[in-house]
């Protein structure tokens, strides 16, 4: 008995894990959630600030007032417990709005946050592909971040640039 040697068969086994998140779009109602993840948002490696950092304007802008004309976004939560585990989501600042008439479009600003522990799981990704998906009449939308932030790398895979380092903060802009 002659035996030859040829390719081995390939086995390919797919696997699929269900998704145990669902994605669903803000709403009004979802002022007080925004609150929590902006300060979700806010805290670093070196722990939490004090929530009274969300009375700052320059944070509280994000949220105040959730439900104007223009704010868009996703909340991500576990499937089963109902928990939210991120969101992401812009508005036009406030003191762009008047600029509307003008020919240039404003620059919605970002804000993004899964929380710690939750991080590494492609939730962030999933939260901006819907974001990007949704919204493809916006052709620009900044951010801003710590230059530490490993969230950077997730937000140049998305297309967004460094276009301003200002003491260790980046401003990223993505360009449709």
């Amino acid at each position: 008995m002659q035996f030859v040697a040829g390719p081995l068969p390939v086995i390919l086994n797919f696997t699929s894990t269900p998704m145990d998140y669902v994605i669903r779009p803000l709403t009004s109602a979802d002022e007080t959630l925004l609150w929590d993840m902006l300060y979700q948002a806010l805290q670093t490696s070196e722990g939490a600030p004090s929530r009274d950092i969300l009375k700052r304007p320059e944070y509280a802008r994000y949220v105040e007032g959730w439900g104007r004309g223009g704010d868009t976004g996703f909340v991500v939560s576990d499937k089963n417990t109902a928990e939210v585990l991120g969101a992401v989501w812009y508005r036009i600042p406030k003191s762009d709005a008047r600029a509307r008439a003008e020919p240039s479009e404003p620059t919605p600003e970002l804000a993004f946050t899964v929380k710690p522990g939750q991080r590494k799981r492609g939730l962030g990704a999933a939260l901006l592909t819907q974001l990007v998906k949704a919204t493809p009449h916006h052709s620009a939308l900044s951010i801003r971040a710590s230059a530490k932030n490993p969230a950077v790398r997730l937000y140049e895979r998305f297309g967004f640039q460094i276009v301003s380092d200002t003491d260790g903060t980046v401003t990223m802009r993505r360009e449709v």
